[in-house]
């Protein structure tokens, strides 16, 4: 059966959250004054993505709230005990940084576009609805979209099935007939398609790709390879690409 709709990912998909991230803190710790305590912005970079990759596994197991690990990602960072309103003002002033840095990927409206007309569109993401509809809005493309669900809403992340599952239901199709497309070869790619749906894993950077990743069914480096893979969707019977 054809595939009628296609639910997306966002950071690092749709959104380049990775270079946001970066020029946004960058810009914060030098109007903290913090950038010496690291001693290199590169350094002080890597160790807030690496605090807040460990405290979102921490909110994806369901150990604290979306609101925690926000704060608990800048006590890490800060090595301070701060009050809640403490470290909400700190993450405030980061956001204001990181918002300012905010684009799409520049494949993702002709993509977009050129699908508008055949597939449905929605939303799946391990963040909050709050999030990630501003961020839609913001980027001008929300109303692409017909839902967006979020694991703080729906009460599980990717990759546990339902929640892909969850995004099916929402517009009213099975899986079989729905395409996901996310940045992550496990969360996104392999959840995916463990959970019946086709499989579409983009990584941008080729030159992350190993000869051991996980089996999928595909694996592009452009959205724009994306049309293709939905009118012939081989899922049954082909050879993957996901290697």
């Amino acid at each position: 059966m054809a595939i009628r709709a296609v639910v997306w990912d966002v950071d690092d998909t749709l959104f380049d959250y990775t270079t946001a991230d970066r020029a946004g803190m960058r810009a914060h710790l030098a109007a903290e004054g913090l950038l010496d305590g690291f001693g290199a912005v590169e350094a002080a970079i890597a160790r807030w993505r690496e605090i807040t990759d460990l405290q979102w596994a921490r909110y994806a197991a369901g150990e604290v709230s979306f609101e925690g690990q926000r704060r608990d990602r800048v006590r890490v960072f800060l090595g301070r005990d701060l009050t809640d309103d403490e470290a909400d003002a700190w993450f405030r002033r980061y956001r204001e940084h990181y918002e300012a840095a905010w684009a799409l990927f520049p494949d993702v409206l002709p993509v977009l576009d050129a699908l508008a007309a055949s597939h449905r569109h929605a939303v799946l993401s391990n963040s909050s609805v709050h999030v990630q509809e501003h961020k839609l809005r913001t980027l001008g493309v929300r109303d692409r979209f017909e839902a967006v669900l979020c694991a703080a809403e729906l009460g599980v992340s990717k990759p546990d099935a339902r929640a892909f599952r969850a995004a099916c239901d929402a517009l009213g199709l099975a899986p079989h007939q729905v395409a996901y497309v996310g940045d992550h070869p496990e969360i996104d790619g392999r959840g995916a398609a463990e959970a019946g749906l086709l499989s579409v894993w983009i990584c941008r950077d080729t030159a992350l790709i190993s000869g051991d990743v996980t089996e999928g069914p595909h694996r592009i480096s452009s959205l724009a390879e994306l049309p293709a893979i939905l009118r012939a969707d081989t899922r049954f019977g082909a050879p993957s690409t996901f290697r």
